[in-house]
């Protein structure tokens, strides 16, 4: 392998990437274009380990000139997409920051007044929900030795009790001021976050934050009980009998609690972190050591949630955790809304899907009776719970709910990862041969019904009927354009092609020659 080597790059046996595949680390290498030929063994596959000193130092054969123009506009886009990464990091950290100033706000109103919004009962039940330990501790309860994170996922998450005099109390967000450690601690843990993300087509940063996006939005068509004047809620009782207190049973406690929305958006943005690009049952199917560790389910969620927390519970983001959650009761909630959030991403997995079902069915089927009040607030915090959850779940495929270029845009983008992943054998099948049909289904049996959930709860106002009709639109413009959109992406794909075989070409030809000149 040493006298097949180039000078620079590290070779890597067939064996060796076997191992590396079973480690879920496929992104570490890639397999060199033409097999070598090796004393006693004949003709091999060999790899490429992928470095950065090997992208920075790897002496690159000369390009035709027809094609140096190709590389010039890849660099200048690599710079636009460095720029991009960077102004998406500041737009997430301004909305993250938004959301602790309302945390701190809620804190400093609490404090003013000594009021425990919790209550004992809900003191207890975070403890028993606690899974990390110590405050700031591990990512999973020391007691339980073989959890991982899907064995956290709760029915039930017991949002605080609505406070009326705390609401009038708190103060405007916009007035409080966070400690420049705070925000560059922030800054530093949003950057970490987005380099975690690979550069898949379509699991990336950019996806990530185009979930947030959803997730902010739809939080904001939810009508809080702060946002009503006293004038409002006296013609509303007279005229409804609608109260502040009814108002926040109808929003299910979402938006009078702030570390609830930040826990939502916290986990849009952390929720596909690592996605290695291909989907869970690829990873099963490899018998890849994070599969085994996951035990074959939700694999990718879980990772992306055990990566996230562990960054969060470093030494160093230690005054950002406690701006976060201040007690083991806020820590608590936190962390479990991240966990039910997250997981909840993984449509695919037949038993979370049915337990969510039979869940969202209980909740909204159900009549609580007004009369028992631990079985009423139990129902209110049952449906806040599976709200939350299929709200990011509705953020994940926002684009299939929005406008249709933004719709054909991230379709594009995913069927190119899926693509990807037929050409590097890590699919047995061809995504373009059923990818029209897969799109008509997906509408019927999923997104259309997604977003009818989403109206039929009742909490996001006008959005829901916005998700709703584009859903729809789309899926009958998908019907009648959807053929030849995906025989575009077929030829943009073997267009594609060609210019790796041109690229791989010229590399081969120039290797050849510089070996020729040695050998004179």
């Amino acid at each position: 392998m040493e006298s097949t080597g180039i000078r620079d790059r590290i070779q890597i046996s067939q064996e060796t990437a076997d191992l590396l595949r079973q480690a879920g680390k496929n992104h570490w290498f890639e397999p060199r274009e033409e097999t070598v030929n090796a004393k006693g063994k004949g003709q091999l596959k060999t790899f490429w380990l992928r470095t950065q000193d090997n992208l920075d130092k790897q002496k690159r054969p000369a390009l035709p000139a027809e094609m140096r123009a190709s590389v010039i506009e890849k660099s200048a886009i690599d710079q636009l997409a460095s720029e991009k990464t960077a102004r998406l990091i500041d737009w997430n950290c301004d909305v993250l920051l938004r959301l602790m100033k309302q945390i701190v706000a809620r804190r400093r109103a609490m404090a003013k007044m000594k009021t425990n919004i919790v209550g004992l009962q809900g003191l207890k039940s975070s403890r028993r929900q606690s899974m990390n330990g110590s405050l700031h501790g591990a990512s999973m309860d020391e007691s339980n030795e073989n959890g991982t994170v899907i064995d956290e996922v709760k029915e039930i998450i017991t949002l605080p009790k609505l406070d009326l005099k705390l609401t009038k109390a708190q103060e405007e967000a916009d007035t409080v001021e966070l400690p420049e450690e705070v925000v560059n601690q922030l800054t530093e843990y949003v950057s970490n976050i987005a380099a975690m993300y690979r550069e898949n087509p379509f699991h990336n940063f950019e996806h990530a934050s185009h979930v947030t996006m959803s997730v902010v939005k739809l939080l904001s068509r939810i009508v809080a009980p702060s946002d009503l004047t006293d004038e409002e809620v006296d013609k509303k009782k007279k005229g409804t009998r609608v109260s502040i207190s009814f108002l926040h049973d109808h929003t299910y406690g979402i938006t009078s609690d702030p570390l609830t929305q930040f826990a939502c958006v916290l986990s849009a943005l952390i929720h596909d972190a690592d996605h290695p690009g291909v989907p869970n049952a690829q990873l099963i199917k490899e018998k890849t050591r994070i599969a085994v560790y996951y035990k074959n389910q939700s694999i990718a969620e879980q990772n992306s949630v055990d990566l996230c927390w562990d960054l969060l519970m470093d030494p160093k983001f230690k005054i950002l955790r406690d701006t976060i959650y201040s007690n083991e009761v806020e820590r608590s909630r936190f962390r479990q809304l991240v966990v039910n959030s997250v997981m909840a991403t993984d449509i695919v997995d037949k038993e979370l899907k049915n337990l969510r079902n039979a869940r969202w069915e209980r909740a909204f089927r159900e009549t609580p009776n007004s009369e028992d009040l631990e079985d009423y607030e139990s129902n209110i915090n049952r449906k806040a719970t599976i709200v939350i959850e299929h709200l990011i779940q509705a953020s994940d495929v926002a684009h299939t709910m929005q406008h249709w270029h933004i719709y054909r845009k991230w379709n594009e983008r995913f069927f190119m990862e899926c693509y990807k992943a037929y050409q590097d054998g890590r699919a047995e099948k061809d995504p373009s041969e059923n990818w029209y049909q897969g799109e008509i289904g997906f509408f019927d049996f999923y997104i259309i019904p997604l977003a009818k959930k989403l109206k039929n709860c009742g909490v996001f106002g006008v959005s829901s009927d916005e998700y709703l009709n584009y859903a729809q639109k789309n899926r009958q413009e998908w019907e009648v354009r959807g053929q030849d959109i995906v025989a575009s992406m077929i030829e943009k794909v073997k267009k594609s092609e060609l210019v790796q075989e041109m690229q791989s070409l010229s590399s081969s030809r120039k290797i050849s020659f510089d070996s020729t000149d040695e050998e004179e």
